[in-house]
């Protein structure tokens, strides 16, 4: 795997909402507020809700549970600003990775007011306390379904296999669950398309796809979904391939 980014094949994840001290946070509020203030002068819109981030992982066999916390989106910010100084603390997220019936993979580019302006990511969001179920469970599985939906219009198919890979690196927690959808990469980048066009503020600025390595942007993908693309598209073992 590429820049530290490591591969792990899970189950489904599971998480759970736990009761957390993030001293780092605590210790330092000035720097917190100094880079929010700098964030929101580059892009006003940006609103500092409450996330969820990761104090613990843990894998057994096949198994995957995550502890999170809630906390403010101005702390998780500058956190990931300042190259996650707090190793004890990440960024965990699901995303589905939506493959053609061609073997390409497609993508969002995030929109120009985001914080993330301009990358290329899978769909996906920081959790947050919509994603809480009675009894305290964080849904991850279905974080990852309402945000392919909200940020594309797409749906999971109902016999889509519950196949999850853990990228881990830098400070981030990304469990992917790739879905080949019977359509082809044009056709199902056209129809996303038509539903980003359709929102009112859509968070993305467009779409690409990737179906040869040559093809992945280094400079505008972060390097878990590089390392994922490497991963899918190498070509003695690739699964998904472009036609």
């Amino acid at each position: 795997m590429s820049e530290g980014v490591t591969l792990t094949p899970i189950e489904a994840p599971t998480a759970r909402l736990v009761s957390y001290d993030w001293a780092w946070a605590r210790d330092n509020e000035a720097v917190i507020a100094e880079n929010w203030n700098r964030r929101c002068a580059a892009r006003p819109g940006l609103f500092d809700g409450r996330v969820l981030l990761a104090s613990a992982c843990r894998i057994e066999g096949a198994a995957c549970v995550v502890d999170m916390f809630e906390t403010a989106y101005a702390s998780f910010i500058a956190h990931k600003d300042l190259d996650s100084p707090d190793p004890g603390v990440l960024n965990a997220f699901a995303a589905i990775v939506p493959h053609g019936a061609d073997g390409a993979i497609l993508l969002g580019v995030m929109g120009g007011h985001t914080a993330n302006a301009g990358q290329i990511y899978f769909p996906c969001g920081t959790p947050d306390l919509d994603d809480v179920l009675e009894g305290g469970e964080v849904d991850l599985v279905g974080s990852a379904a309402r945000e392919l939906f909200e940020e594309t219009g797409l749906t999971v198919p109902s016999d889509a296999p519950q196949n999850w890979l853990l990228m881990q690196g830098g400070g981030q927690l990304a469990f992917l669950r790739p879905v080949a959808f019977d359509e082809p990469v044009d056709v199902l980048q056209a129809r996303m398309e038509r539903h980003r066009l359709a929102e009112t503020e859509p968070e993305l600025s467009g779409f690409v796809s990737v179906g040869a390595p040559e093809e992945i942007d280094t400079a505008r993908m972060p390097a878990f979904v590089q390392a994922y693309l490497r991963h899918a598209l190498r070509s003695s073992a690739a699964v998904f391939r472009r036609s």
